[in-house]
């Protein structure tokens, strides 16, 4: 092969490598999905009285008195590129509990995942953090299932970080409901 024809060959190629690494790096600011999942219920089955000639029920519970917010926030923005608007709530419901993103917009970026807190302003650590998973869309309400037995109690924040670049994206610090 002629020399000429190996260095055009190669600078295609390159040229085509960095058109991918671009798309791959880039493409997600322009990219937004959406996702409007239900909030949380419980359901409750009422016990009857099926001994006489219509079922009667013995108790009624209110799904309301057994869900409840533990703590809200709203999202922050970090810079003009990495921001998001919106609430996140800590839900009881039953004895599960979720974390809810309640009609946001948050910047997407690859590899966005959402971690649960102990530190406020954006600060977190990942060894004190829990993982609740890759960020589900960057438009929406969505809920996390947070693991049974989750201690929340020492839990201050929402982070939303992106692992490619080690970048915060977005957070929401909590407080009272």
């Amino acid at each position: 092969m002629p020399r000429s024809r190996v260095v055009r060959t190669a600078a295609i190629l390159a040229a085509a490598l960095l058109v991918m690494i671009g798309w791959y790096l880039g493409s997600p600011l322009f990219i937004r999905t959406s996702l409007n999942e239900p909030m949380p219920t419980l359901a409750i089955a009422t016990a009857r009285v099926t001994s006489g000639p219509t079922a009667t029920p013995l108790a009624v519970i209110s799904a309301d008195v057994l869900t409840s917010v533990l703590a809200r926030g709203e999202l922050r923005a970090v810079d003009s590129l990495h921001h998001g608007s919106g609430a996140v709530m800590l839900l009881r419901v039953g004895v599960r509990r979720f974390l809810r993103f309640e009609d946001v917009a948050i910047t997407n970026a690859p590899d966005v995942h959402v971690y649960l807190s102990r530190e406020t302003g954006g600060t977190w650590n990942e060894a004190t953090s829990i993982y609740l998973g890759p960020l589900k869309a960057t438009d929406g309400s969505f809920n996390y299932d947070i693991p049974v037995g989750t201690d929340l109690a020492p839990i201050r924040s929402v982070v939303v970080w992106c692992r490619a670049f080690s970048v915060l994206v977005t957070w929401a610090d909590l407080g009272p409901a």
